[in-house]
């Protein structure tokens, strides 16, 4: 035994349920989670020995431990749309009116984004893939929160100062600038923070980038090694103008320019044909199934055939919301309304999977994090099962996909660190920064409606 293991641990969880997200494991009863330097010791049932030592113990009976959930396509700040974005049938950027991102000062990206950061972690996210503006401002500070953030301002080469209105050009000093920025962020944080902050490439969709400018992004990506996100097939415009104007669809495009491939993390993939569907198999890439956002926008992404054909799924929130539990349970019903049957194959283990493990595969990091194995890092959702709603919990993965909510997260740790305790964030004042982003939010919507 080396002098690391005889250690004590620095922190003992015990008295809980465990789920492990380890494909085709049962629930642990009773059991303990034991974390020294910011990694797992040990995942078990309580056995009949006593507790190995520790630092600190906590006692967490009627408790569920999950791993961190990974949300792989989130927009924080367009929590300032929150409410009113949903029920206007289409993207934010694409819908005149309301707050554009051009529109967002820094300072109140800054306040903004730290709002939409604080609920995805409230909510149990230990990880989410941000993107929008002002990613040199809002990155560290989301990531002050005590999550893991991979962030990247949106490339693109169209003025989106005219998207909304129906105005589409591109200006290739746009392009030059949005994508200078995010090598730029990328040189200064990736691999530099321990996994606590990381970089994607984030091409906004091929509408929003010209042809020539997607093969830079796709060159950029080669000589960096960099993973690439994207919005891919999300709209009905976005596939007339592709067709206008390259003569193909947009995962044909993508596949041109040298972007279709298994480093590709596509959010929605709603738009697609059955040769679509196949080409995205081919390939690999990871789909962004965006379930609430898009039922509530009257979509449903093909999940089942793009999974039959080859690509792997993965989840996020999108837009306007940070809950992955109720996310998982909007996965779970729309696939199954695709498929007109409750099926062996789509059961709540396939939609946590997409939560966990899925993401982490979506970001390079399945061996860190996704699941709760001995070795890995300590990323950890801990929800309240004492409550009426998950009251009983004879099935716990069951009971936490089919009623289960973000607002039973209790706890949340992130390389063995807690950061979130008994609901409240550990590391800021939650008032304050919901008072800062209230103040923000009203003055874009005052320019925005001026």
């Amino acid at each position: 035994m080396s002098a690391v293991e005889t250690e004590p641990l620095d922190l003992l969880l015990t008295g809980l349920t465990v789920l492990t997200g380890v494909p085709g494991s049962a629930p642990l009863h009773e059991a303990r989670i034991g974390i020294r330097g910011g990694r797992l010791a040990m995942v078990e049932p309580a056995g009949d020995g006593p507790p190995p030592p520790a630092r600190r113990s906590l006692h967490l009976p009627g408790r569920l431990a999950i791993p961190g959930l990974v949300n792989v396509h989130t927009h924080a700040i367009l929590t300032m749309v929150r409410g009113v974005a949903e029920d206007l049938g289409f993207a934010p950027a694409y819908t005149p009116g309301i707050p554009q991102g051009h529109m967002v000062r820094p300072d109140e990206a800054y306040a903004i984004g730290r709002l939409g950061a604080l609920e995805a972690m409230l909510f149990g996210s230990t990880l989410i893939n941000d993107t929008f503006v002002h990613a040199d401002v809002i990155t560290p500070a989301m990531a002050e929160l005590g999550l893991r953030v991979w962030s990247c301002g949106r490339i693109h080469d169209v003025d989106f100062s005219g998207v909304s209105t129906g105005r589409w050009e591109h200006d290739a000093a746009i392009g030059e600038r949005t994508l200078d920025e995010a090598l730029a962020l990328a040189e200064h944080y990736e691999g530099r923070s321990d996994l606590r902050i990381g970089v994607q490439l984030a091409a906004h969709a091929p509408d929003t980038c010209s042809t020539p400018f997607l093969r830079r992004i796709a060159e950029a990506s080669a000589r960096t090694g960099l993973r690439v996100t994207t919005h891919l097939s999300q709209s009905k415009v976005e596939l007339a103008r592709i067709r206008d104007r390259d003569g193909m669809s947009p995962p044909e495009l993508l596949e041109e320019v040298g972007l279709l491939d298994d480093r590709l993390l596509a959010a929605h993939c709603i738009h697609v044909s059955e040769c679509d569907i196949a080409r995205i198999g081919r390939a690999g890439i990871t789909v962004a199934h965006i379930a609430k956002g898009n039922a509530t926008g009257a979509t449903i992404a093909p999940t089942q055939k793009l999974r039959a054909a080859g690509a792997r799924l993965a989840l996020g929130t999108d837009n306007m919301h940070a809950d992955m539990v109720e996310v998982m349970r909007w996965a779970l019903a729309v696939g199954r309304i695709q498929q007109g049957a409750v099926t062996a194959d789509w059961q709540p283990e396939t939609v946590l999977a997409m939560a966990t493990l899925g993401g982490a595969r979506a970001m390079g990091l399945e061996a860190e994090i996704g699941s709760l194995e001995p070795g890995k890092r300590a990323d950890i959702a801990v929800l309240d099962l004492r409550r009426a709603h998950l009251t009983p919990a004879r099935n716990p993965l069951g009971t936490l996909v089919h009623t289960g909510q973000g607002r039973d997260v209790e706890m949340v740790l992130v390389d063995g660190d807690v950061v979130v305790a008994d609901g409240r964030p550990t590391r800021v004042d939650e008032a304050e920064i919901r008072r800062e982003a209230e103040r923000a939010i009203a003055a874009l919507w005052a320019r925005a409606s001026g």
